[in-house]
């Protein structure tokens, strides 16, 4: 697969819970881009982790994991395939995501991952999201966005999210984790969550998903020159 260096990028980074897959995906809708919701592929990583019983140490074994990994394009962004199996929606669980988080703190899962997630820079344009989008794996995007909200708001907004797939917590418990999850994802060793210097910060705790999509909208035609 060859890779366009001049395909256009916007990236939406922030911490977990505010908003950035439902916001990245709505925009890549409306702009008709392509779409990666790249937590998908740590999640992923974080569940079979889980499954196989495969721990963070184990670098031979998780890159055998990571060997397996393909993305194919479909309507509406990149799907996540792993060898043609379907994947559960036990990924959106807690244990996985928490995992995913400690696993995303390895330099040499970074580095694995670096090239898959690069690889879906194609024709006509890219949004994706993550931690480290515009940071790390896309430095070069033309729009970058920190999206962020309080961690009560993020906390509330999983919540409801679990629920719908009927996966029942507690706010409590999730308003705790989110704030222990911050933390390791701010200081870890290998692209911590941060604003890249060039990066527009949306606070989106008062905004609803489709708010945020038409102040990004807007930015990007400003800064595009489209009319």
């Amino acid at each position: 697969m060859n890779v366009r260096p001049e395909v256009p990028v916007i990236t939406i980074d922030g911490p977990g819970g505010a908003g950035k897959g439902t916001v990245s995906a709505r925009l890549a809708e409306r702009l008709s881009w392509n779409w990666l919701e790249s937590g998908r592929l740590y999640r992923w990583l974080g569940w079979q982790a889980l499954q196989e019983q495969v721990n963070g140490e184990d670098e031979e074994a998780l890159g055998r994991l990571i060997a397996t990994i393909r993305l194919r394009p479909r309507a509406g962004g990149w799907g996540l395939e792993i060898e043609g199996a379907p994947i559960p929606e036990a990924l959106a669980d807690e244990a996985a995501a928490d995992r995913a988080s400690r696993l995303a703190g390895l330099p040499f899962v970074r580095r694995a991952l670096l090239p898959v997630q690069r690889s879906c820079r194609q024709p006509p344009g890219l949004v994706t999201d993550g931690r480290d989008m515009g940071t790390v794996v896309f430095p070069d995007a033309v729009l970058k966005v920190f999206l962020t909200a309080s961690v009560e708001a993020r906390a509330a907004r999983r919540l409801k999210q679990l629920n719908a797939l009927g996966l029942y917590d507690s706010l409590r418990r999730l308003t705790r984790e989110i704030e222990e999850r911050d933390e390791r994802d701010r200081n870890r060793s290998v692209s911590p969550l941060k604003p890249a210097p060039d990066a527009w910060i949306v606070d989106s705790t008062g905004l609803d998903a489709e708010q945020v999509v038409q102040k990004i909208w807007e930015r990007w035609r400003a800064g595009s020159g489209v009319s």
